[in-house]
């Protein structure tokens, strides 16, 4: 309830007028991301035809004849993990029943993985077919399994826009990786 005197103009002046007052909390190696080349080439693709000493450096954890799991550079939740088919298409209805029937699987056996490695007592698992459902990549259709837990939310992303990453990327990848150890596919050598 507004007090009298008061405007709708002046509460918004004062809410945009505290935010300002917000210090600003440095996040210095976001600066590769903003700064860095932009890659021309597609992510997924990239993926499919690494080398298998390669693919920790890419963090990808396995490569199948028909789709690929990785972890998400830049992640929502620690162990957030993307999975897509090998071919690059752009939406799940180009895929042919064996590819979209391969995707489904890895989702559903990474799933499995990630909840056995992280103790998640949560799954969220999407996604975003095209620029304006949020994909960041429309061009390759990718799924997104984000590991969740009672209470993981802070006040980080509601006052200051910002994710609290608990963990390394590469500790990330290491704690996962014996987990795809027995399916079939490509993988990088044992950390």
């Amino acid at each position: 309830m507004r007090s009298r005197g008061t405007s709708k103009h002046d509460e918004r002046a004062f809410v945009l007028s505290s935010r300002a007052m917000t210090p600003p909390l440095w996040a210095p190696w976001r600066m590769e991301y903003i700064l860095g080349e932009r890659q021309t080439e597609c992510i997924f693709c990239d993926f499919a035809s690494l080398h298998n000493h390669a693919m920790r450096d890419k963090l990808v954890l396995l490569v199948q004849p028909h789709a690929i799991v990785a972890l998400n550079r830049y992640p929502f939740t620690t162990c957030h993990l993307l999975v897509s088919p090998r071919r690059h298409v752009s939406d799940l209805t180009e895929l042919d029943p064996v590819e979209y029937t391969a995707l489904m699987e890895l989702l559903r056996l990474s799933v499995i993985r990630l909840r056995n490695a992280t103790g998640a007592q949560g799954m969220n698992v999407g996604f975003n077919l095209g620029k304006a459902a949020g994909a960041g990549i429309a061009d390759h259709t990718h799924g997104h399994l984000v590991p969740r837990w009672l209470g993981d939310t802070n006040f980080m992303p509601v006052v200051a826009d910002v994710r609290v990453m608990p963990e390394y990327l590469d500790d990330a990848w290491s704690k996962l990786h014996p987990f795809f150890a027995d399916l079939a596919g490509e993988r990088a050598p044992a950390p």
